[in-house]
């Protein structure tokens, strides 16, 4: 994994410079592996983020705001209890493991000083977050309890006594000797990168491969001068955290990555760095938990209105014959006198056709000539009337269809609290049935949609789903506000809080109008823009739809690097 031993010297270091010391005011927990930290240090506030998640587990600064659920947890309650008000001593990595130690200096319920500590462990689907006591390594609790039928080996509950993940038998690569680090590879062996990560810790793949790159094809000792370079520079604290985006994958260090091929963004701090990389992933896996079942049923739903619209196609080729039982009816009513009970069949001349050409018209030999024509009369009308519902029918379908994509595509960026309001609206549309009946409803809230700031500090507000589209575009906005929203494609609507609007401006909030659509992962996605006072919502019309004119359009291709850019901006405080 990309988060090795190096990646975590460098954000310990970090953080040591940055938050040891300070005072730890707030903490929530925005999902069940994950924890917040407000910290107030060197007079300034601090968010540190730290994260259990099997995927993305990391220690990291961040800048974005996050939603929080409005019952915290259980380890939530208990951080508060224990952590809340504590000094920050210090924040410690064990030689170079992928373990960073929080130690905080706060008060028990006596009143009496005590120690307590953070233990965030970075093992991929095995991390964890545990309070302790570093005294006696006593365990009050973990964000994610191992009992014994998890692991004989480690359990981590409360009340047990903590041990730290067993040792590999790696050496510490910043204290390897040359002489030892020489003999300890087998040359003929090949694979030196793998022997590198087997013999020392703290080394990633990443970094192995980056070392072998550099070594090229130099002999023993320039693979100890190469390795011993790097490892300074590690030592020293010399980092230059990198992300480089390849064709296919991103990747990132705290080091420079000069054998991979792509497009490399330096940052100055890790943090920075970090939160650059894991922007979105995190949250939108946590969504995508909470609304497995939801994106499941609609999708469901999606694919019946999508089977109908066949079936529908397919009965209404077959209408196509009503015609021709009009012409059967009306050509037996005009020639009712030539047939007689009986007959199988008759054939008259077609004075429907220009060429008054003959046509056989089948018959019931068990009706009579007059019921014959009444019976493709039926037939004709039953057709026609089948035709225009089933038209009727595939234009309510596509309406579905076009809505369902609206839902799915906010499902895919929306916090829990927008969740939520998704949810509302969809059983206010029938789609899901109401969690409860009886019981009374707490007082909705507003739907508000979210305000970012452009370059020129002009508000741009993003709705996330379709009830803040409502709000926002019927009811926030101004008519002479500029609104945008990707052509013919599912997404936000977004709308620029002035009556003038720069390129620049216009530019970003085109980005953020991509940036929140379906088409997220695109190029060139066309945008519309025109005057709120431009856009109408016809009568009856689900949430979220719109009819728009005078547009003009706009092509972009959505950065997530921008796009963060522009969401961490705060608003510029004019002088009283």
């Amino acid at each position: 994994m990309s988060f090795d031993g190096i990646t975590t010297r460098a954000i310990t270091h970090e953080l040591n410079q940055t938050l040891a010391g300070g005072r730890v005011t707030k903490v929530y927990q925005p999902s069940d592996v994950e924890v917040v930290l407000y910290i107030r240090s060197g007079r300034q506030n601090h968010v540190l983020l730290l994260s259990a998640h099997p995927s993305y587990p990391r220690a990291h600064l961040i800048k974005q705001t996050m939603d929080f659920p409005l019952t915290p947890p259980m380890f939530c309650m208990l951080l508060r209890k224990h952590c809340e008000g504590a000094i920050l001593q210090s924040i410690e990595q064990p030689e170079m493991e992928r373990i960073i130690l929080f130690t905080l200096r706060t008060r028990n319920e006596l009143g009496d000083e005590v120690t307590r500590q953070l233990v965030l462990e970075v093992m991929g689907r095995h991390s964890n977050l545990i309070l302790i006591d570093p005294t006696t390594g006593y365990i009050f609790d973990a964000i994610r309890r191992v009992t014994p039928a998890i692991s004989q080996h480690r359990q981590v509950l409360p009340g047990a006594t903590y041990l730290p993940p067993p040792k590999q038998n790696k050496r510490n690569p910043l204290t390897v000797l040359r002489h030892e680090f020489i003999a300890s590879f087998d040359y003929n062996g090949g694979k030196l990168d793998r022997q590198l990560m087997q013999k020392y810790s703290g080394i990633s793949p990443l970094i192995a491969k980056e070392i072998l790159h550099r070594v090229g094809l130099g002999n023993r000792e320039h693979f100890w001068q190469t390795f011993h370079q790097v490892m300074e520079q590690v030592r020293l604290h010399q980092y230059q955290p990198t992300i480089v985006h390849s064709d296919t994958k991103s990747y990132f260090s705290a080091l420079p990555l000069t054998h991979l091929t792509g497009t490399a963004h330096t940052y100055e701090r890790m943090s920075d760095c970090l939160e650059a990389f894991y922007f979105g992933k995190a949250e939108r896996d946590r969504i995508k938990q909470q609304t497995n079942d939801l994106v499941r049923r609609l999708q469901n739903e999606r694919e019946k209105n999508k089977k109908k619209i066949a079936k529908l196609t397919k009965e209404i080729k077959e209408t196509e014959k009503a015609d021709q039982y009009r012409i059967y009816g009306e050509l037996l009513t005009a020639y009712l006198h030539q047939v007689k009970r009986g007959q199988r069949s008759i054939e008259v001349v077609n004075y429907y056709d220009p060429e008054a050409k003959t046509i056989t018209i089948p018959l019931d030999p068990q009706r009579s000539p007059s019921a014959n024509a009444q019976h493709y009369f039926k037939k004709y009308n039953k057709l026609k009337v089948a035709k225009k519902w089933n038209q009727e029918q595939i234009a309510k379908a596509k309406e579905d269809i076009l809505y369902l994509d609206s839902v799915l595509a906010s499902l895919e960026h929306s916090t829990i609290r927008e969740i939520e309001q998704i949810r509302e609206e969809l059983e206010e549309e029938g789609w899901i049935k109401p969690k409860t009946k009886a019981k009374k409803r707490k007082k909705k809230e507003l739907p508000l949609p979210i305000t970012v700031y452009a370059m020129d500090h002009t508000p741009i507000m993003i709705g996330r789903n379709n009830k803040q589209n409502d709000y926002l575009t019927h009811q926030l906005a101004a008519t002479t506000d500029t609104w945008l929203h990707t052509k013919e494609i599912p997404g936000s609507h977004v709308v620029i809080r002035s009556k003038s609007v720069s390129e620049t401006t216009l530019k970003e909030a085109a980005m953020l109008a991509a940036y929140f659509s379906k088409a997220r992962e695109s190029s060139q996605v066309p945008v519309d823009y025109t005057l709120v006072k431009h856009v109408k919502k016809p009568a009856g019309a689900r949430p979220g739809f719109v009819i728009y004119e005078k547009q003009r359009t706009i092509y972009i291709t959505p950065d997530e690097e921008k796009v963060r850019q522009i969401l961490s901006r705060k608003p510029v405080k004019t002088p009283v």
